[in-house]
């Protein structure tokens, strides 16, 4: 197939002009002024719609932000998280940044369905839910729906959701211990409710996570499901590639301070973390 010298042309030139962007992203602060696009296109000597649409590429990555009647600037960095593999097992260094939380919903109700199979509970059983809203030096990161069967924590209180180590409050206050737990991640959007409370445009992209976390007796003690910022969170991966590096397929055995899906303080205090690389996560 005869490729369209036109089309090629315009694709290397927006190349170009991202990568001149993103050269000054690299040499500049969070919050710093980019010049204009008019000022971009006579440094650079294309059209308006080449830098406009390299300008959009990177505030969709979260790497640039428009402020109407003010110009462009460096966006704020991403939170990022490394899973780094060690001795067999993943381990996972802290994210950055003053994690805390505030408390959007706290009831009791009946299971349902959907949860009640994930809790292994009867769909009439009482749980414990919780939404969250999870930020990082003050600014909104995530929104996490938490599903808790309300026999396990009769107890459990709107400040311990806020404040502290919520694993910690369960050995501590509660007598359960959590002992492994299984994740998965997807993409997806923002709706309008979720972009209201994180800061973004609906449809922003976001990470969807979902977790799955039992105790030492292998009983389900909670379900959560998390909407991340796409903008702002970020997983990046060491792999070992070589004789030693893990099989394939299955979830890798893991430990560390904080889990992608789970900000400081809400981590197993026991045992290890798997991850799952596949599976669909029905969102509800």
């Amino acid at each position: 197939m005869a490729v369209d010298p036109a089309a090629s042309g315009a694709v290397l030139k927006r190349e170009r002009v991202r990568d001149a962007l993103l050269e000054l992203i690299e040499t500049r602060r969070p919050g710093d002024a980019v010049p204009s696009e008019r000022v971009l296109c006579a440094r650079l000597g294309v059209s308006r719609p080449t830098v406009r649409a390299a300008v959009d590429e990177l505030v969709v990555a979260g790497l640039l932000v428009r402020e109407h009647g003010r110009g462009m600037f460096v966006a704020a960095e991403k939170i990022t998280q490394e899973l780094v593999p060690e001795r067999g097992a993943l381990t996972v260094p802290r994210a950055k940044g003053v994690w805390t939380s505030r408390v959007l919903e706290f009831r009791t109700l009946p299971a349902g369905a959907r949860v009640g199979r994930r809790l292994r509970v009867s769909p009439a059983a009482r749980i414990r839910y919780a939404a969250r809203l999870r930020l990082v030096d003050g600014a909104p990161m995530a929104i996490e729906h938490l599903h808790l069967p309300a026999g396990l924590v009769p107890g459990l209180t709107e400040a311990e959701l806020e404040q502290g180590d919520l694993y910690e409050h369960f050995r501590e206050r509660h007598g359960v211990r959590v002992s492994e737990a299984v994740q998965s991640v997807e993409p997806t959007v923002t709706t309008r409710a979720e972009a209201e409370l994180l800061d973004v445009p609906e449809l922003s992209p976001a990470l969807l996570f979902e977790r799955l976390t039992t105790d030492t007796a292998g009983r389900p003690v909670e379900y959560v499901h998390s909407v991340y910022r796409g903008d702002r969170y970020r997983i990046v991966s060491r792999l070992a590639l070589g004789p030693s590096a893990p099989r394939a397929g299955g979830a890798e055995a893991a430990k560390g301070d904080h889990h992608p899906g789970f900000p400081p303080g809400d981590l197993p205090s026991h045992g290890p973390v798997s991850f799952s690389a596949h599976g669909v996560v029905q969102r509800g």
